[in-house]
C-alpha cells in the first residue's frame, strides 16, 4: 500500500525512467498525506465539547491525524471501503463509492444527529476530501436512495464534468451545499478540506457540505438535460419546487471557517522539484486540466513529439480531472484511458515514457491508480495498434495495461488531490 513514501533520491530518469516516474507520483501523494497536512492546520484543542465529522477517501486518515494531535475525539467519519484507519474515539464507517449505498445514508443520518443541540461554546471539526459527494448521503424531499443512485450512475456514464455532477448532487441532498455546517450552528466549525477539484473551489470539493452555493435548482435540472439524463419523477418534482441550497451569505454559515490544507498544485510542485534536482527541465501545464481523457492525450502527444529531440530530460506535468464518456463495456478510468490514447498517438516515439494515476489510488471504478506507457507499449501488445484501438473503443484501458503488466497499482493512498500525469522525454544518448 502506497502512503506517500517516495524514494530519496529517486531513480535516475535516464536509466530507470519507469521507476523515476513512479517516484514522482509517490512524492505527489506524500505532499498531500493527511498525517503531514492536518497537524499543520490545527489550532490548540479548544475548551468545550469537540465533535469531529467528515467524509471522503482521505477522511479516515484525516481523523487519525487529528487524534494524533488532539487525542481521542468524539465523532463519526464516512470513508470509502478499504480506506479505513485506526482511531481512538472517532468512529470510522465504510460505505460505497462512487455510487452511494444504504451504509452511507444511515451513517449520514447518524452524523446529523451528533450535531444536534450543540452550542456556541462547542467546536466541530469537519474533515472533507474528494469522495464526500458519494459518501455523504441524505436524499432531499421524496427522492429515495435508489433514485439518487440512478441519477449518479447516469451522470457518471454521461461524461459530465465532476463540477456539474456535484451541482446536481447538492440540490438532491439535505447535507451538501452548506447544510452540514448549518446543522451544527451555532457551534463553531473548522472545516479542513483536501482538494480534488480543478481550481480548488471550496464550493466544489465534496459537494461543499460546509460551504454555501449560489446555484439554483433550475440550473441543476439544466445540467441533467444537457447530459441526456432523464431523472425519476421525484427528482424532477424536487428540482421544480425547491428554493435551493444555502446561499454563501446564509447567517448559519458565519460561524464556520473553511481551509484548504492540501491541493493538486502543491503535489505537482513537489514532483517538479524532485525532477529538477534530478536534472530534468520541467514544463508544467497546470493543475486544473479538464476534458475528455483521450482528446487531452492526443493534445499532449502532439506537444511531446514537437518537443523532441531534447538535450536534457524533459518532464511535462499536469493535473486536474479528466472524464471518460462510456462507449463500451470495459473497465477503464480516465487515467488509464489517457495513457492508452497517449501511447497510440505517440506511436512508439523513442525515449518517451508516461505515467498517469489518480492520487487516491482508484482510477474510475477499478482498484488501480492508472498506467505506464513506454516507447514499446504498442509493440508489446498483441495486435499492436489495432489492440489499442479496440481497447479504446471498449473503454477497456485497464484490461489492455493489465495484459502488459503496465498498470499503476498502489492500493488506497489515503489522500486525494486529483489526477497526476507525467510525460518524460529523454535525450537520444540516454
Amino acid at each position: 500500500m502506497s502512503q506517500g513514501t517516495a524514494p530519496d533520491p529517486p531513480p535516475d530518469p535516464r536509466t530507470d525512467p519507469r521507476g523515476f516516474l513512479r517516484a514522482l507520483f509517490d512524492a505527489a501523494v506524500a505532499a498531500a498525506d493527511p498525517m503531514r497536512v492536518v497537524p499543520a492546520a490545527l489550532p490548540a484543542r479548544p475548551a468545550g465539547r469537540v465533535v469531529a465529522v467528515g467524509a471522503g477517501k482521505a477522511s479516515a486518515r484525516m481523523a487519525e491525524a487529528l487524534e494524533a494531535v488532539w487525542g481521542p475525539c468524539e465523532g463519526l467519519v464516512i470513508t470509502r471501503d478499504g480506506h479505513e484507519r485506526p482511531t481512538r474515539g472517532i468512529e470510522i464507517v465504510p460505505a460505497a463509492h462512487p455510487v452511494p449505498d444504504a451504509r452511507g445514508e444511515i451513517a449520514t443520518t447518524r452524523m446529523l444527529g451528533l450535531l444536534q443541540g450543540l452550542g456556541p461554546e462547542d467546536t466541530v471539526l469537519a474533515l472533507i476530501s474528494g469522495g464526500a459527494s458519494a459518501l455523504l448521503v441524505a436524499p432531499a424531499g421524496k427522492v429515495s436512495l435508489d433514485e439518487k443512485r440512478a441519477v449518479t450512475e447516469a451522470l457518471l456514464a454521461s461524461g459530465a464534468p465532476i463540477g456539474q455532477m456535484n451541482a446536481v448532487r447538492k440540490h438532491l441532498s439535505r447535507v451538501k451545499g452548506g447544510q452540514l455546517a448549518a446543522a451544527a450552528h451555532p457551534a463553531r466549525m473548522l472545516a479542513l478540506l483536501i482538494s480534488d477539484v480543478p481550481g480548488d473551489d471550496p464550493a466544489a470539493i465534496g459537494s461543499a457540505p460546509t460551504v454555501g452555493d449560489p446555484s439554483t435548482p433550475a440550473e441543476a435540472a439544466a445540467i441533467l438535460r444537457r447530459w441526456g439524463v432523464f431523472p425519476p419523477a421525484s427528482v424532477g418534482a424536487l428540482l421544480a419546487g425547491r428554493t435551493g441550497v444555502l446561499a454563501p451569505d446564509d447567517p448559519r454559515l458565519a460561524s464556520c471557517e473553511t481551509r484548504i490544507i492540501a491541493a493538486p498544485s502543491q503535489s505537482l510542485a513537489a514532483a517538479a522539484e524532485i525532477a529538477r534536482r534530478a536534472g530534468c527541465k520541467v514544463e508544467l501545464l497546470g493543475d486544473a486540466l479538464e476534458g475528455e481523457a483521450r482528446e487531452v492525450a492526443v493534445e499532449h502527444a502532439i506537444r511531446a513529439r514537437a518537443a523532441a529531440p531534447v538535450d536534457a530530460p524533459l518532464l511535462i506535468l499536469s493535473g486536474g480531472e479528466l472524464t471518460v464518456t462510456r462507449r463500451g463495456a470495459g473497465i477503464g478510468g480516465p487515467n488509464a484511458e489517457y495513457v492508452l490514447a497517449l501511447a497510440r498517438a505517440l506511436e512508439g516515439a523513442p525515449g518517451t515514457y508516461a505515467l498517469a494515476g489518480d492520487t487516491d489510488g482508484v482510477d474510475g471504478a477499478a482498484e488501480v491508480a492508472g498506467a505506464f506507457a513506454t516507447p514499446d507499449t504498442l509493440a508489446r501488445a498483441a495486435g499492436r495498434g489495432r489492440a489499442a484501438d479496440a481497447a479504446l473503443e471498449r473503454n477497456d484501458s485497464h484490461g489492455f495495461f493489465a495484459a502488459l503488466g503496465d498498470q499503476l497499482v498502489t492500493g488506497p493512498t489515503l489522500t486525494n488531490v486529483n489526477d497526476f500525469r507525467a510525460i518524460l522525454i529523454l535525450p537520444a544518448d540516454a
